[in-house]
């Protein structure tokens, strides 16, 4: 009975070892299947604050803290904003002082935990810009989206969706330069945001879905007056309007995209993800099968929305190198096949989501070029 008692023992820690490097392949791919909207990514440090006076906050140095531009500094029940390191400020070694531009909610005490969020404003139009806006729901393919709805004397609206950890807040930051050039602006919550109906497997599929939720907004705002639009779009928000402009119905009514730090290889965000995670490099593959099994996500080194190919429409690409989550090599490669349509504003020294904080003005000057075609 030896033999067989030890075969026994051999199989059964076999398939709980197994059955272990499902659980954490599983694990590890809810970083990027299970980004909670509004909430940090991974790859987003935590800052310790040192010190606040007036105008000025001390921050923990690091890299994400003498990050160029301005930047929303956040924690639970806090939210203030920040403007560049000022490097002849008194400050220790091991810290970094910013300029302080306002808090707008909460307050900002030493040693709390704080976190860097490209989130310059918070609240809805008319509260964080004071524009006014309507409060509108879109029939989306799962139930009622909700959505603000800026007006403007334009027949060409800009549809925005923000992507990966964020919000419809996210847009805000764009929303007074759109206002300016008379766009209205349709900003979409879409599936698994507050307020939207939840996704039936309770995941994001990293744009492969949620795409529909956008061709939904394209309805609507045919059906309110647009003429055209134009699909702005971050990291998977970006996949989302490219997907849209390939597969929708009503894709000959986009005249163009505004591609934000696009996720163009899933496979690629996901590995990011799950080691900022600290998942060991040897689970990474698990994750991606999981990921596969769990969404029917399709593999390959670059996904569907970097196929040049489908690509009929003028698109603006913005993105950098220091992107980690969403490389930008994908947006280089399509700018490179794509030259007749894709313009790519290169943007040095912003995380994923960030690149209109670390230079507004450029950022908007680039858009301006771009969008004035298209009015």
């Amino acid at each position: 009975m030896r033999p067989v008692t030890a075969t026994a023992a051999a199989v059964t820690a076999a398939l709980a070892a197994g059955a272990a490097s499902v659980a954490a392949g599983r694990y590890a791919s809810d970083a990027a299947l299970k980004a909670p909207p509004g909430r940090p990514l991974p790859t987003e440090p935590r800052l310790t604050v040192h010190s606040t006076a007036a105008g000025r906050v001390v921050l923990t140095r690091a890299l994400a803290s003498q990050r160029p531009g301005i930047y929303g500094l956040a924690r639970d029940g806090a939210h203030a904003v920040v403007g560049p390191v000022l490097n002849h400020a008194t400050h220790s070694a091991d810290t970094v002082v910013r300029r302080l531009e306002r808090v707008t909610h909460g307050t900002l005490e030493p040693r709390d935990k704080v976190w860097l969020t490209p989130n310059v404003y918070v609240g809805d139009p008319g509260a964080a810009l004071g524009l006014d806006h309507l409060d509108v729901e879109i029939p989306g393919e799962l139930g009622a989206l909700p959505a603000w709805f800026v007006p403007g004397a334009r027949s060409t609206w800009v549809i925005t969706v923000h992507g990966l950890g964020a919000t419809r807040e996210h847009p805000l930051n764009v929303l007074p330069f759109l206002h300016r050039r008379r766009f209205p602006v349709l900003d979409l919550a879409y599936r698994g945001d507050p307020g939207a109906p939840r996704p039936q497997d309770g995941l994001g599929h990293l744009g492969e879905t949620e795409w529909r939720d956008l061709d939904a907004a394209i309805r609507y705002a045919l059906r309110h007056g647009a003429e055209h639009v134009v699909l702005y779009g971050w990291s998977t928000g970006a996949t989302m309007a490219l997907r849209a402009a390939a597969h929708s119905a009503l894709r000959d009514r986009v005249s163009g995209l505004v591609l934000d730090s696009p996720v163009l290889s899933w496979e690629t965000t996901l590995r990011a993800l799950a080691t900022a995670r600290r998942t060991p490099g040897v689970l990474l593959p698990l994750a991606v099968r999981a990921a596969q099994g769990r969404t029917g996500l399709h593999g390959g080194p670059e996904g569907p929305a970097a196929d040049p190919a489908r690509l009929t429409v003028p698109a603006l690409i913005l993105h950098g190198p220091a992107d980690t989550i969403a490389p930008w090599g994908p947006s280089r490669r399509l700018a490179a096949r794509r030259p007749d349509l894709v313009t790519l504003h290169q943007v040095a020294d912003a995380p994923h989501g960030a690149m209109w904080n670390a230079d507004p003005a450029t950022y908007e000057e680039a858009l301006r070029r771009f969008l004035t075609p298209l009015m």
